[in-house]
């Protein structure tokens, strides 16, 4: 029968010895002694190694005298206390055995490797202990959106991946077809015939769920959607990926004000379970990644977000003395050091800007009174500025059809979007966060190549 493999999380969590215990993993370090040797052995359950004493005349002991790290081994012992510093529990192995041998071309060894090292070597970076920790915490997070959403009454939507709409109108999308490339068929005029494509018209891989994720939840009040989006957008920067997963909720019912409360209530209550969850490997990113970090979650998680209009936040840096490297112009998009400065020098707070100039914005969001602006909002956090874009959405059909027509949106294509303001319509708001940019934030680190498991950029694949 085969063993039952326990996780070493589990067991540097015990609180007393135990007897044969069976563990496998990867070989960290390998150390020699006279009549024994140690292997420091992780299996991805935690940052934390356990070490495995290995004596002379134990079964296996032979095999694995020479084995070299990044080998897999299978260890059968007892978990006692540990005779070193640093450690609680150790394995004194009864029985080891090789599972799959390494060679000493392994490139992750026992040192410092550069952030560019690693990135070359994706399939194998999550052995190291930075972006283990970086994965479990990805991991933690999603399970975290999750669990609001699901707690708060919110329905799991799969909005499609490929679809016929540009949410955002900004036209940097994928195009997905099956047409021949080298011979495509083309119509009278010369254009590309996508009547003859697989789905008989142009279509693209998604920028956003949004609006399809509206029609749900004008159907059944309170959705979310968090999946992968993505940009043809040829941005070389450390804040921007081809592919990245979004978390969209959509809320009927719900006015600018509530969803402002909302986005703020999923940053605290994600953050915090983070903090509470993942304590050994934010301690990495804390030592490690940014001597700041930990005061920075907190101090999301511990103060108040301050609301403060887009026109309010205008004055602000107009009078705040300073001078930008992008000048502060009403009717232009907020900076990150604008950003940055709001939350961590004005206020001193997390930051809600809110009734952002219209002309900013896309078609969907609801225009306020006054004409100039609409029921808009980013929710900023210091050290990066924006973290969730959100607004109350326009349920007025007239207003709608104007505002189509403002931005060159067709009106039959986007036919069954105008429908939910025909049938049955009511205010209704959501917003979006970039999971990748969330996770930066949480983590310290500062290129969001890092946060994704094998990331998308122009020119690589």
């Amino acid at each position: 029968m085969t063993k039952k493999r326990e996780e070493i999380a589990s067991l540097l969590e015990s609180e007393s010895e135990r007897s044969d215990v069976f563990i496998q993993g990867w070989v960290r370090t390998r150390r020699d002694s006279k009549n024994f040797f140690f292997l420091e052995l992780n299996d991805g359950s935690c940052l934390k190694n356990i070490q495995v004493v290995v004596t002379e005349g134990a079964p296996g002991y032979e095999e694995l005298k020479t084995v070299r790290t990044g080998a897999s081994v299978s260890v059968q012992g007892d978990l006692v206390p540990s005779q070193g510093k640093g450690q609680k529990w150790e394995t004194a192995a009864k029985e080891v055995s090789l599972v799959g041998d390494s060679c000493e071309t392994y490139p992750l060894q026992k040192k410092r490797h550069s952030m560019e090292f690693l990135r070359e070597i994706s399939h194998l970076r999550p052995r190291a202990n930075l972006f283990g920790a970086v994965f479990r915490v990805r991991s933690r997070l999603a399970y975290a959106t999750h669990r609001f959403f699901q707690e708060h009454g919110f329905f799991y939507v799969n909005t499609p991946i490929i679809t016929a709409s540009d949410c955002e109108g900004a036209g940097d999308l994928f195009k997905v077809t099956t047409l021949d490339m080298h011979e495509p068929p083309r119509s009278e005029d010369g254009l590309l015939d996508f009547s003859q494509d697989f789905f008989s018209q142009p279509t693209y891989l998604t920028v956003s769920g949004q609006l399809e994720g509206e029609a749900f939840a004008t159907s059944l009040g309170k959705i979310y959607t968090f999946g992968p989006t993505f940009r043809a957008e040829n941005s070389n920067t450390s804040r921007h990926a081809s592919e990245f997963w979004m978390v969209e909720p959509e809320i009927a019912f719900c006015d600018l004000e509530q969803d402002m409360g909302w986005a703020e209530d999923f940053v605290k209550w994600v953050i915090k379970d983070t903090l509470y969850s993942c304590q050994d490997d934010l301690a990495l990113f804390f030592q490690f990644v940014d001597k700041t970090l930990e005061e920075r979650l907190r101090f999301v998680v511990e103060r108040p977000f301050h609301r403060v209009s887009y026109t309010e936040a205008v004055h602000i840096l107009h009078n705040s003395g300073r001078e930008w490297e992008f000048p502060v112009v009403w009717g232009s998009n907020l900076q990150s050091e604008h950003e940055r400065y709001l939350t961590e020098e004005h206020f001193k707070s997390p930051v809600t800007v809110y009734d952002y100039p219209k002309d900013l914005k896309p078609f969907y969001m609801r225009s306020n009174d006054d004409d100039k602006t609409v029921a808009a909002m980013d929710v900023l956090v210091p050290g990066i500025g924006e973290i969730i874009g959100g607004s109350q959405r326009e349920e007025r059909l007239e207003r709608l059809l104007e505002n189509m027509k403002t931005h060159g949106i067709s009106q039959e294509e986007y036919s069954w979007y105008v429908d939910l303001r025909r049938y049955g319509s009511v205010p209704h708001a959501g917003f979006g966060l970039g999971f990748e940019r969330l996770l930066m934030f949480v983590t310290g680190v500062a290129n969001i190549r890092d946060v994704i498991p094998f990331a998308r950029t122009p020119g690589i694949v």
